[in-house]
Parts: C-alpha cells; sequence; structure tokens
C-alpha cells in the first residue's frame, strides 16, 4: 500500500482497476464522468472501455460481459439512472455471475442536473444493493466490497457517490500493483433456465431476492465497516450518510474538542437493504434523534418505521419535520446549524470578513460557440413568424439565455423532437423546431425522428453537430471516428441515418456564414414534413483560435448591436464604448457579420 492524493471519482476509478474489473462502460454525465476516463488512463490494454451511445446501452453491454463471469463496471449520473431503469430492473430478476457494479452519480443541489432524485431510493424499489460512501477514501475501499458482494450473491450492486465526494480530494492508502486482483472471466455458459427471463423464472427469483435483502440487512448491521457508530456523550443521536455525516463529524469533533456535551453518531453507508437490527440497537440508547441526509427523507423514513415496528420511544426530528431542508445540498454551515439547533447550542459568531464580492459570471455560451451563431441565424429566418424552438441537454441549452432567447422547453434527452411534434399536433400553423446536438442525436433522438417519420410530423430538426460532447469534456461519440480505447472507427454520418429514416430533406451548413445560413433555414423550414438541417462546425475549445477581431471607432456608432443581438463574452464595453477582448475573442467573425456599420474586423498584426 501507498499514500496517493486523489480525486473522489480518480480513487473509485482506480479502485475498479485493483480491484480486477474487466470491463467499463458508460455515458458521460457531471458528476460521474471522470471515473470511466481515469480508467482509460489507467488502463495497459487488459480493460475494455467504452463510452457508450447511452445508458441502457452501457448496462446492456456490461450485463453480457457479467453473464460471462466478468468483472464489470457501468458509469452514469442520477438523471441517466431513468434511461438505464429499463434492462437493470429486469437484470436484478435474471442476476449476474460476474460482479457488476453500477456507480450512478447524485448531484444534491442540483448543481448540473435536471433533477435531484436519490439513487437510495431507486435502490430500494429495484431491489438493487447500494453503498452510500461519504469521502473519496471510503469510495475507495467500498468498490471491493461492491464487487465481493455483487459475486456472492449474484446481483448488480449501486455505488452512490454524490457531487461533493466525487469531486472532492483526499489522502488515500491505495494498493500496490502487486496487490492487483487478476480476474479472469469464464466465459458464457449457456443456460436459457438462468439467462432467459419469463414470468415463472421472475416468480421464483423474486423470491429469492427478498430472502437474500434479509440475509443482507443482518449482514450490514453487524459488520464494523462501512456503516459507523461514534459514541456521544449524551442521550440525543444524529444518523447521517455520505458527505452529510463528513460535515456532521467534523462539526462533532470541534464541540467534543471545546468540552460540549456531544451527541452519538452513527453514519449509513448501506442504505439497501437497511441495517434494520445496527439502527435500532442505536435507537434503543438514545432519547432523540436528528437525521441529516441527502435528498430523500429515505433514512428517516426507515427509522420510524422501525420505531414504529419495535414500539421504541424515540423523537425524530429531520425533514418530515421541517427540521432540515427538504431540497438542495446539506452544506457544511447548514449541518452545523441543524446540530445546534438539536442540541441547544449557540452558533459561533462569525466576523465578517473584508473580501471583495466575487463576480456575476451567469451560465453562457463561449466566445466563439458555433451554437451561438446557429441559433442566430435560426431567430433570424423566423423573424415574425409563429414559432416554437424545443431545446434538449448539452452546451445549446445555454441558447435560452438573453439576447439569444432560443429554448422554449428543456425535458430531458431528446425529448425536444417528441414535443416539437405535440405543439405542432395542437397548432399545426406553428413552425416547430427541434434543437439537439451530434452527441445528444445518437443517445437518444434517432427514435423521435422515426417517430416524426412514421407518424407524418411537419417539424425542422436542427442538428448542432459541434463534432464533440462539449458539455461533459469533449468525449467521443459515433460521430467523431475514434473510441475510448484510442481506436480509429467509420464516422457514422448523421445525414445517412436520417436519409435511411425517411427524411427527404436534409441541408448541411455551416453557421458562421450568416446570410446563407438564414436563407437555408428559410427555405427548409417552408418545406412541409420532416427535414432537417446539419449545422456543423466544431466546438471552440478544439482548435485554435484565428486572428481576433477589433473594433474600428471611427466606423462605430455605438448602436451596440452586436451586444444586444448575439450576447458573445467576447464583445464588451469598455470606457462606454463597443469593444473586442481578445483574451476571449477567436476570431468566428459572427460579430462582424451582425454589425450594420462594418466597424468590426480581424485586427491588424503589428
Amino acid at each position: 500500500m501507498h499514500k496517493e492524493f486523489l480525486m473522489g471519482n480518480e480513487a473509485i476509478g482506480r479502485a475498479c482497476i485493483a480491484a480486477g474489473v474487466n470491463l467499463v462502460a458508460g455515458y458521460p454525465g457531471t458528476p460521474s464522468t471522470e471515473v470511466l476516463e481515469t480508467i482509460a488512463k489507467e488502463n495497459d490494454g487488459s480493460i475494455y472501455v467504452e463510452w457508450s451511445v447511452n445508458e441502457k446501452a452501457a448496462l446492456e453491454v456490461a450485463a453480457g460481459a457479467a453473464y460471462s463471469g466478468a468483472r464489470t463496471l457501468v458509469t452514469m449520473k442520477q438523471v441517466g439512472l431513468n434511461v438505464a431503469s429499463d434492462p437493470l430492473m429486469s437484470l436484478e430478476y435474471v442476476g449476474v455471475k460476474g460482479g457488476m457494479v453500477v456507480l450512478v452519480a447524485d448531484d444534491p443541489g442540483p448543481i448540473s442536473s435536471q433533477t435531484e432524485q436519490d439513487t437510495r431510493t431507486f435502490a430500494e424499489y429495484s431491489k438493487v444493493p447500494c453503498f452510500d460512501p461519504s469521502d473519496a477514501k471510503e469510495a475507495y475501499e467500498m468498490i471491493f466490497e461492491a464487487f465481493e458482494l455483487s459475486e456472492k450473491y449474484g446481483t448488480p450492486v449501486f455505488m452512490r457517490p454524490t457531487t461533493r465526494v466525487c469531486h472532492s480530494y483526499q489522502s488515500i492508502d491505495v494498493r500496490d500493483y502487486a496487490e492487483y486482483e487478476d480476474h479472469r472471466p469464464e466465459g458464457f455458459v449457456k443456460d436459457s433456465k438462468r439467462w432467459v427471463i419469463f414470468p415463472k423464472l421472475s416468480y421464483a427469483n423474486h423470491a429469492k431476492i427478498e430472502e437474500r435483502n434479509d440475509k443482507l440487512s443482518a449482514e450490514f448491521s453487524y459488520r464494523s465497516s462501512p456503516n459507523t457508530f461514534i459514541e456521544g456523550n449524551t442521550t440525543y443521536g444524529v444518523i447521517s450518510q455520505g458527505i452529510s455525516f463528513a460535515n456532521a463529524l467534523d462539526i462533532v469533533t470541534k464541540a467534543r474538542s471545546d468540552k460540549k456535551q456531544v451527541p452519538s453518531l452513527l453514519k449509513i453507508s448501506t442504505p439497501f437493504p437497511f441495517p434494520d437490527k445496527l439502527v435500532s440497537t442505536f435507537l434503543n440508547d438514545v432519547d432523540e434523534v436528528l437525521v441529516i441526509e441527502e435528498l430523500d427523507p429515505y433514512i428517516e423514513r426507515h427509522v420510524l418505521q422501525l420505531c414504529g415496528k419495535n414500539h421504541i420511544d424515540v423523537k425524530i426530528t429531520g425533514k418530515l419535520t421541517g427540521h432540515v431542508a427538504r431540497s438542495g445540498e446539506n452544506m457544511p454551515d447548514l449541518v452545523q446549524k441543524y446540530i445546534s439547533d438539536f442540541m441547544g447550542w449557540e452558533l459561533p459568531s462569525c466576523e465578517k470578513m473584508n473580501t471583495p464580492e466575487l463576480p456575476v459570471r451567469p451560465p453562457v455560451l463561449c466566445a466563439g460557440c458555433p451554437h451561438r451563431a446557429s441559433f442566430y441565424a435560426v431567430k433570424k429566418a423566423m423573424k415574425g413568424k409563429e414559432t416554437i424552438f424545443a431545446g434538449d441537454i448539452g452546451c445549446y441549452t445555454l441558447g435560452n439565455a438573453m439576447p439569444l432567447d432560443m429554448v422554449d422547453t428543456c425535458l430531458c434527452m431528446g425529448a425536444g423532437l417528441g414535443i416539437a411534434q405535440g405543439v405542432g399536433r395542437v397548432k399545426p400553423d406553428t413552425k416547430c423546431f427541434a434543437f439537439v446536438g451530434d452527441s445528444t442525436f445518437f443517445a437518444s433522438a434517432i427514435t423521435g425522428v422515426v417517430n416524426a417519420v412514421y407518424n407524418q410530423a411537419d417539424m425542422t430538426l436542427i442538428v448542432l453537430d459541434n463534432s464533440t460532447t462539449a458539455m461533459t469534456g469533449h468525449q467521443p461519440h459515433p460521430g467523431t471516428g475514434h473510441t475510448m480505447m484510442g481506436e480509429f472507427t467509420d464516422k457514422i454520418d448523421i445525414e445517412s441515418i436520417f436519409r435511411g429514416i425517411g427524411v427527404e430533406t436534409v441541408v448541411r451548413q455551416d453557421p458562421f456564414k450568416l446570410d446563407e445560413a438564414v436563407e437555408v433555414v428559410k427555405k427548409v423550414a417552408d418545406e412541409p414534413g420532416v427535414k432537417a438541417i446539419l449545422f456543423e462546425a466544431p466546438c471552440a475549445v478544439l482548435f485554435k483560435p484565428e486572428t481576433p477581431y477589433e473594433v474600428d471607432l471611427d466606423k462605430c456608432v455605438d448602436c451596440k448591436m452586436c451586444i444586444r443581438e448575439i450576447g458573445c463574452p467576447g464583445v464588451v464595453l469598455k470606457d462606454g464604448h463597443v469593444a473586442i477582448d481578445t483574451a476571449l475573442c477567436n476570431g468566428c467573425g459572427l460579430c462582424s457579420q451582425v454589425c450594420p456599420c462594418n466597424a468590426i474586423g480581424k485586427a491588424v498584426k503589428e
């Protein structure tokens, strides 16, 4: 063993390698992305790693490998679990042979997600065992336990780190290379009575799952780790989990050093199956309990059930009683307030530091982003017409910001196509547009196109093709021509997919040729049926900037149209006049095409 300073996601990835993982599949999504990327980076070629087209595909690939006895890892964020839930629900009934860990990174806040859903609740719903680490060190150690448990009981196992665990750093004891496990799968063994799901098999396996989970509840109750009990010096108790426990432990440790009366602490790191006996023992030693958790009142509900079932007379407070916020993160200052109110401590006074306020930094499309040009071209072309612009998940969701204001709806990946179709059915005179990125198109939009063609919809699909999966860190996808294993492959052509489905009008267009792009949109939008425009230009982060632009103050009339129309962060006001921030400008030239006075042009090199 040796020490390394690792981010939580790096620790999880390194642990998977040390545990002998054979196959890793996932779909990028913050805060989970770096787990798979770490394994790919540290891979010596013996581990197969792929960015799958979506989470459903990733889980099914991993299931096939696990049927063959391989140790597999699937990575996603909590919203991705919705996509993977179809195969996962059945997989729990079928079971696996090799160890299978399904890493689902939850995002309390949410910081970068559509939802605050809690994977612990899904674990109980799907009957899949779940580990819930409180820091990077525990996450590293839990991976080995998760694979062992998965193989012992023939079940997929959830690993549920949250954003603060995924992205925090910690000094961790990691295994040396000589301590790595060498896991060699035997391959797939045909057995239709095991691998082919039928109602009779599901019924029989359901009973086995319930029996197994009872055993796991008892096993989690008596092991010293990962569930942790820290004795206090009062009859008060705090039950917590994840990063909330880490914050609570810091606060209680400080209070103990200050000679205060402190509560006993219980950390629940295995939320499902719930460690009933362990928690019941804890409850019998206290008079009042505060439950602090993210996100659902999952532990709190189980504690209340135990009190009722076992006639334990303990007062329980938490989210359900309004003593803990029902949404958002449990930040350290909030946890301190919760515990201080619970214990009757006086909150420490904080002197206001004389520090400058942080600058406002609203989310905005990058300077030179091709999506800005694409949105603006559609906006100009459709000016004065009744339209709906159905958006999607990705960088281009930021097209909703003023002054573009070009995202009327955003639900989930690929949903914009269906929403545009639905709006068109209700009000046929509306010009219906759906925007989708190239990565999202492959992940979840193709079905929507098939539906539109089959049901003879009237809509225009705009594919914003910037040749990468930009929002989550520029991962490859089927249209990039290379895989996560570093192999070159044929690019899957989006136009060919459209034509194969039956879309007859498909136009490729450079969005930075503004006048041309506007005319293309006008022409295509007026055609009946399903039609598509592929706006093709690489992400601004992928290439070296061109010569920046500058403003000729002799020509500029300060109309500020360049600022009002496109909202590029590279176009700023300086001393009351429009100027170009050369540190941001990458020379895309959109602002120069918007300027009515021809006052913006390429900077003259000295």
